[in-house]
């Protein structure tokens, strides 16, 4: 498994975690201690308001959860992977997006720059 696929897939596992413990031990194992989450709704800096985020996520979509799109692209040290929130239920997915992340030397994210390419209209 390539430092991209391996970094990605700890990601979903920080948003995909079930549980405030779940979720902040998730973060700790994905970002580094003052890693960074940005997208056009959150700017966000360290676990705690990392976790706070996918909380957020969570509580405003229950029974859903971030599923890869298509493959890891990686170069350096940045990848770039799309994505999907996916209802458990029915296999529908309301919202899309992109992300690029930034790993530091020891594969952990240090920043996340996101994009929602498909949202639910209000």
């Amino acid at each position: 498994m390539s430092i991209y696929v391996a970094a990605v897939t700890r990601y979903f596992e920080a948003w995909n975690a079930v549980g405030v413990d779940a979720v902040a031990k998730a973060v700790a194992v994905a970002w580094s201690e003052d890693g960074t989450y940005t997208d056009p709704l959150a700017d966000v800096r360290g676990h705690e308001e990392i976790a706070a985020v996918i909380r957020a996520a969570q509580e405003q979509f229950p029974g859903f959860e971030f599923r890869l799109v298509g493959e890891v692209d990686g170069n350096h040290h940045i990848a770039r992977f799309g994505w999907e929130l996916v209802s458990t239920a029915d296999g529908l997915a309301p919202v899309a997006g992109s992300d690029v992340v930034t790993l530091a030397e020891d594969g952990r994210i240090t920043s996340v720059l996101g994009f929602l390419d498909r949202i639910p209209e209000a």
